[in-house]
C-alpha cells in the first residue's frame, strides 16, 4: 500500500518476465496468501511473508508444505481488501494481523499463492520481481510501484511484455486460474502480437541489457 496523498490507492505497473535476472539472485522473500475473495478485480486476501530464504528453494513446492516449513520465520501477516484496477491504479486497505492467527487462517482455507520476491533498484525506482511457485509456476513478474501515478518509467530490458491492464495476471485472479494452466494460451498469444507496452503513462524508456 503506497501513501503520497492519495489515500488507499496503490499505482503500479506490471510486467511479464521469461527469466530471472542473474543479478537477481540474492535471499529473496518468501510470500503465501490466501484469498477469500477474489471476483471481478475486488479481493480479500490475507499474506505471510518469511523476511530471507534460500533463493534455490523448489519453486513447485506447495504453498501449505512450504507454509508449514517456514512458519516460525514469519514476521509479518497482513490482511487486505482490493478493489479492481483501473489505469493502473487500485484501491488497497491494509492492517497487520498477529503472525499466529494470520498463519493458522491461510493454513485452513481460501485460494492460495505462493511466490519468492526479490527487490531491485533500476534507475530512481524501486521494483520487485515475483517468482511464483505451485500451480503458477513458473510465472516471473516484475512490478513498479511508486506513491503516485507511474508515468515516464525506464523499463529493465528484462521486461517482456506489459501486464498492467491484463486482469489475468492479478494475484488473485492467479489464485483461481493459475498461470500453469493457460500458460500456452499465453505464450502462444505472445507470439503472435509481440510485446507490447502501454504508452497513456507518459514517456516510456526501454533500457538495454547489461
Amino acid at each position: 500500500m503506497t501513501d503520497g496523498g492519495y489515500g488507499d490507492f496503490e499505482f503500479e505497473r506490471r510486467f511479464f518476465v521469461r527469466d530471472l535476472p542473474e543479478d537477481l539472485r540474492d535471499a529473496p522473500a518468501l510470500i503465501v496468501q490466501s484469498y477469500y475473495l477474489a471476483h471481478e478485480g475486488y479481493a480479500l486476501r490475507l499474506r505471510a511473508k518469511v523476511p530471507t530464504v534460500d533463493a534455490t528453494m523448489d519453486a513447485e513446492t506447495d504453498p501449505v508444505r512450504l507454509l508449514d516449513r517456514f512458519a516460525p520465520a514469519v514476521d509479518l501477516c497482513t490482511l487486505t481488501v482490493k478493489g479492481p484496477m483501473a489505469g493502473g491504479t487500485r484501491y488497497e486497505a491494509e492492517r497487520e494481523v498477529d503472525v499466529a492467527v494470520g498463519v493458522q487462517m491461510i493454513r485452513r482455507g481460501g485460494a492460495r499463492v505462493v511466490k519468492t520476491r526479490y527487490s531491485v533498484w533500476v534507475g530512481a525506482d524501486g521494483w520487485v520481481v515475483d517468482v511464483f511457485g505451485g500451480a503458477n509456476h513458473p510465472l516471473v513478474v516484475a512490478e513498479c510501484e511508486r506513491t503516485g501515478p507511474v508515468t515516464d518509467l525506464q523499463i529493465p530490458a528484462f521486461c517482456v511484455t506489459e501486464l498492467t491492464d491484463d486482469p489475468r495476471f492479478s494475484n488473485d485472479a492467479l489464485a483461481n486460474r493459475p498461470y500453469g494452466s493457460w500458460r500456452e494460451e499465453f505464450e502462444a498469444e505472445l507470439a503472435a502480437s509481440g510485446p507490447r507496452f502501454l504508452q497513456d503513462f507518459g514517456h516510456n524508456e526501454r533500457l538495454s541489457g547489461p
